[in-house]
């Protein structure tokens, strides 16, 4: 699975006007799943995001998680991370999941940041959304489960 965690002030996504989910202070999380992505995927990258120490103590050092400032986290699923454009200038989905399985994985990462007792928003799985936000920092981490942590 792949990630691209957002600290942000506050976000949001709109499926056809409607606002579907909305955070403040905390993460926006695009995700994308992979065909050989597992239930085992979905669970480290949510230990990951809910782990990340990327917002700033009494030094200003990098140094709380989400837990430590009251954080909230806006899971939104992107299919277009796991685009591959080594060759041409269009990109490849093939190693994208789909459907139902992809579709598992992402929820299953929505489920686990909320096991961890953390706020959870979610965009609408497969529909065409609009996101908006305001990165803080800004800070932008990439995640992917299929490269050591």
């Amino acid at each position: 699975m792949r990630a691209v965690v957002q600290r942000v002030t506050r976000a949001s996504v709109r499926v056809g006007g409607d606002l579907a989910g909305a955070i403040e202070r905390g993460f926006l999380v695009l995700v994308g799943v992979g065909v050989d992505d597992g239930d085992a995927d979905a669970d480290a990258l949510a230990q990951k995001i809910a782990g990340l120490r990327v917002f700033d103590d009494r030094s200003g050092a990098m140094n709380l998680a989400l837990a430590d400032v009251g954080g909230a986290v806006l899971v939104v699923s992107q299919f277009t991370l796991l685009g591959d454009v080594r060759k041409g200038r269009r990109p490849s989905f093939i190693t994208a999941a789909r459907g139902a399985d992809a579709q598992r994985r992402y929820e299953r990462v929505a489920a686990k940041l909320r096991e961890t007792g953390l706020h959870v928003e979610t965009g609408v799985f497969g529909a065409d959304m609009a996101v908006e936000l305001v990165n803080d920092g800004p800070v932008t981490i990439l995640i992917d489960t299929r490269r050591a942590f």
